[in-house]
């Protein structure tokens, strides 16, 4: 922390030091000195001097950012008397703005005065101000427009927590304003109609400004839809000769204004007279939209795509509103499917994100009459797809994996696994058939038309008999001169007719003599042939059982195909799920042998006193073995009764020392140490209590380990410990202890500064485990010692704004209040304890859960907060609660930084009223997140 005010000079002295000294020691020590000056209070007025003083552009750079940081994330250290000096500062800073003024000054002393604008409740009419004091000035003009600009684009910025009050009053503010706001705009685009590029700077700048808000709709619908901007916006875009920049920022003016056509489509604010025009005058672009296309300008011809594809959105619903009559703006997906059949696939791309609502609101709908209006429409998609994933006939070998070609496929395929119900699966798989089938098919043809018959083959009637056949059979016959882009394809379109392959039993040899033939190419063909086993494995698991010797063979030399250890692991929990078929005596043979596969290189490993260095994902990785043996443990799960010996518990009681020596060697490497506790965990909950007398040694080994090296994997397993043993009689003292040993290092490691927000893992897993001890021996949890500090503790972290961590110790209060309610019956015992916390804990605990819905965590985690509310009222009497609550909300802020009331005592009664009088957590957490509104 700054004690003492440095200069001006010793700060320019700092920056000139970051930007322009050679020396990296130098630089960084200077940076941090920076950092640390930013966060002091000095830095008001020294950024403030440097900006009148006008040195360097760096200087100048640094003093704007500083200002505009101070104001959005330090505005409470200025008293509210000097608020107003402050503005005048900066408006005055502003006025000194000229053309020539590097545009990133100029951005960040606009953000500066934007931001203070919207924090200063005392400023009551700051864009009439500013219009008043800067417009007159014709240099002032830039620098206006920008803060006209940002003002309503920074109203939810997330950093200035304006609160819902605020927000409102600026929203009528600004709707006051807009009238002198377009007579501005207007103004500035009938002065500045030139070919200059000052000209040409101040038309975008009018735009984007208009653009800004008419996006927060502070202009009403009908009058943006009609006035002059809307129509020079209509022109730039039909002229041939508009420039990059100015096309761009027409093309969000108009977005804009169609996505606010479809934000009140519900509402009928608009003529509809009036969305026809526009709708018409849209769809008028399309000659422009050529035009682009014949002067190969892709900026533009993206722009127009993004166009047509908004308006899609924009009159969505009435697309779907007549069953009988399609509406006229169906034909807005013609302008779509024009640029989907652009050969530049990211041109299509854009129209993604229409297409799957599309798909998503025909499958809501589930009307035939409806669907049929949109089938054409889908048949040309389909078409223009089969012709975007076409490669290059030129190309060689397969698709590079990190290939933005290959990222499109992908997307391609998710597309058409969601559109192709719109047409049928079966016609669309016949359709590509049909093009495989006619003459002269180039081989990129045939392997895009392949291509998609694989991202439908699922959903295909496994009884078809007309095409499938013809289909494999061609497959399976290939001839080796055959591109090996159609092959690799070809076997993966085998892999998605599993289901088909599934109920033609007569097929599967042949389909594996051929897949076991390409698992042993060379040439990137093993990949696909291991991707198409694995799915056959897992749909033909009964048939596939009388081919159990040849899977073990392939389990004996997965090193010796062409393929990666993610694959070859597929290709383990694909053989594993058939050993789950098998009669128990021929599992324990099959499984004992395959798991030798993978522990005896890693058995050579531990033993190994060489230290060789571990490549990641390599055959010297430990990893690399134990994620193989646990994938057949983790998919082998044959039925056994209770009171059966499980046929695997010799071959894991056998493995345990191996284990354990894992654990012991690689003790400080947190990776292998999680993928050795995920192989135990799925150890343990496959033989489940019968693996029992490994409880002890297995708990002392990770108490020790965890102590030295706070791996959170130690207590996740020791989570799935309780869950299996904590009925176990014998074992129960023993989990016991094992918590009681994990609490000191544990706590140790989240008292520490920060440690809450640096381990969220711990945090996740640690109170997951409390959590299974609530769960399976409440009493003895809730009898210890332990349960305080515990409590304590989670009360600390209600703040933690990471999702898991948060959400697990939200779930440690659910589960340990939900045996103090009034209706639980079961395990009486339970409730005077658990209520002799609540009351003792409950003030903390409320003001916790309030302060840190309100400051620290995201909407989304909020209904876990409202659980617990909701279990704490159903455990305390009505009374509590209410005092409580009360508390609570008097311990939050009743003014925001700006000195703009945050809530009314009228809405903090509305809210606790809300909260006490709902059953469920649902209005618990509708209130939560309306009341959190009032100070975000």
């Amino acid at each position: 922390m700054m004690e003492t005010a440095p200069t001006a000079d010793l700060v320019y002295q700092g920056i000139c030091t970051l930007f322009h000294n050679q020396n990296p020691k130098e630089k960084e020590k200077a940076n941090k000195w920076l950092e640390e000056f930013q966060k002091s209070i000095y830095s008001w007025t020294i950024a403030d001097e440097l900006l009148q003083q006008k040195r360097d552009l760096h200087s100048c750079y640094f003093a704007a950012q500083t200002m505009r940081n101070k104001i959005q994330n330090s505005f409470n250290e200025l008293p509210l008397n000097s608020h107003e000096s402050l503005r005048d500062s900066l408006i005055a800073h502003v006025g000194q703005i000229t053309n020539d003024t590097d545009t990133i000054i100029v951005t960040q002393l606009c953000l500066a005065v934007a931001d203070l604008a919207l924090l200063m409740a005392s400023w009551k009419q700051p864009i009439i101000d500013l219009l008043d004091m800067l417009s007159p000035q014709p240099q002032s003009v830039w620098p206006l427009l920008e803060i006209l600009t940002v003002i309503p684009e920074e109203i939810d910025s997330r950093y200035l927590r304006l609160g819902a009050n605020r927000r409102e009053e600026i929203h009528k503010q600004l709707d006051a304003a807009a009238p002198k706001v377009m007579d501005f705009l207007c103004m500035c685009m009938q002065q500045h109609a030139g070919e200059s590029v000052v000209q040409e700077k101040i038309v975008n700048s009018t735009l984007r400004c208009y653009c800004a808000w008419v996006a927060i709709q502070a202009i009403p619908l009908q009058q943006a839809a009609q006035n002059p901007l809307t129509q020079q916006v209509f022109q730039l875009l039909s002229m041939e000769n508009t420039s990059r920049k100015l096309h761009d920022s027409s093309t969000e003016c108009l977005c804009a204004l169609l996505s606010c056509m479809e934000a009140n489509s519900g509402r009928d604010t608009l003529d509809p007279q009036l969305k026809m025009q526009i709708f018409n005058a849209v769809f008028m672009l399309e000659t422009s939209y050529h035009t682009s296309v014949g002067m190969e300008d892709i900026d533009k011809i993206m722009n127009y795509c993004r166009i047509f594809t908004v308006l899609c959105e924009a009159f969505f619903y009435e697309m779907f509103a007549n069953e009988d009559i399609p509406h006229y703006s169906i034909k807005g997906l013609d302008l779509v499917l024009i640029c989907v059949g652009h050969y530049d696939y990211e041109v299509a791309e854009i129209t993604f994100n229409l297409w799957y609502r599309l798909s998503e609101e025909l499958f809501q709908r589930n009307n035939d009459k409806l669907t049929s209006h949109f089938k054409p429409h889908i048949e040309r998609l389909l078409g223009a797809l089969y012709r975007l994933t076409q490669m290059e006939p030129d190309q060689e070998g397969l698709i590079d994996e990190n290939d933005s070609f290959n990222d499109f496929r992908r997307k391609v395929s998710d597309l058409i696994k969601d559109v192709a119900f719109i047409v049928g699966s079966g016609n669309c798989f016949k359709q590509m058939f049909y093009k495989l089938q006619e003459p002269g098919c180039t081989w990129e043809s045939t392997e895009s038309a392949l291509f998609i018959m694989q991202n439908v083959a699922k959903n295909i009637i496994p009884d078809e008999n007309e095409v499938i056949p013809k289909v494999v059979e061609a497959i399976i016959n290939l001839p080796e001169n055959t591109h090996i882009a159609v092959r690799y394809t070809s076997i993966m379109l085998l892999g998605e007719l599993c289901d088909w392959i599934e109920n033609h039993a007569e097929s599967l040899q042949a389909v594996l003599i051929f897949l076991l033939n390409s698992l042993q190419q060379k040439n990137g063909l093993a990949a696909a042939a291991a991707i198409a086993l694995t799915s056959i494995c897992a749909s033909c698991r009964q048939k596939m059982i009388y081919h159990i010797s040849g899977l073990v063979e392939i389990a004996r030399s997965l090193d010796s195909f062409e393929i990666s250890n993610d694959l070859a692991i597929g290709l383990l929990k694909g053989i594993s799920l058939i050993l789950s078929r098998l009669p128990k005596q021929q599992l324990e043979t099959a499984m004992r042998e395959i798991i030798s596969f993978q522990f005896q290189p890693l058995a050579i490993m531990v033993e190994s006193t060489a230290t060789a260095p571990i490549c990641k994902g390599e055959r010297t990785d430990p990893a690399y073995w134990v994620d193989r043996a646990c994938a057949v443990i983790r998919h082998t799960n044959p039925d056994v009764s209770d009171n059966e010996i499980h046929p695997t518990l010799n071959i894991l009681t056998e493995a345990w020392p191996l284990i354990s020596r894992v654990m012991d060697k690689y003790q400080r490497d947190v990776r292998v140490m999680e993928r050795t506790c995920r192989l135990i965990r799925y150890s343990v909950r496959m033989v489940r209590k019968q693996a029992s007398m490994l409880v002890e040694p297995l708990i002392h080994q990770m108490v020790t380990l965890y102590a030295m090296h706070h791996h959170s994997c130690f207590l996740y397993l020791g989570s799935v410990l309780v869950d299996e043993f904590a009925k176990v009689e014998d074992c129960i003292n023993v989990l016991l202890v094992m918590l009681k040993s994990f609490i000191e290092p544990t706590f140790k490691m989240l008292q520490v500064e920060n440690g809450l927000k640096n381990n969220p893992d711990t945090v996740d897993d640690f109170f997951r485990l409390c959590s299974r001890f609530i769960d399976c021996c409440p009493l003895p949890f809730l009898q210890s010692t332990l349960v305080t500090p515990i409590f304590q503790c989670a009360l600390l972290a209600c703040t933690l704004d990471h999702r898991e961590a948060n959400s697990s110790v939200m779930k440690f209060f659910c589960n340990l209040l939900k045996w103090g309610r009034s209706n639980n019956y079961k395990l009486q015992e339970c409730k005077p304890l658990v209520r002799e916390i609540a009351e003792q804990n409950g003030e903390a605990l409320v003001i916790n859960l309030i302060q840190a819905s309100v400051f620290c965590l995201h909407s989304y985690m909020l209904p876990d907060v409202a659980e617990v509310l909701t279990e704490l009222k159903d455990v305390i009497s009505h009374e509590q609660m209410e005092a409580l609550l009360k508390v609570a909300l008097q311990s939050l802020p009743k003014k925001n930084s700006g000195g703009y009331v945050t809530a009314t005592d009228a809405q903090l009664l509305d809210f606790q009223e809300a909260v006490m009088k709902s059953t469920t957590t649902k209005s618990v957490t509708l209130a939560l997140k309306t009341f959190t509104r009032l100070y975000r």
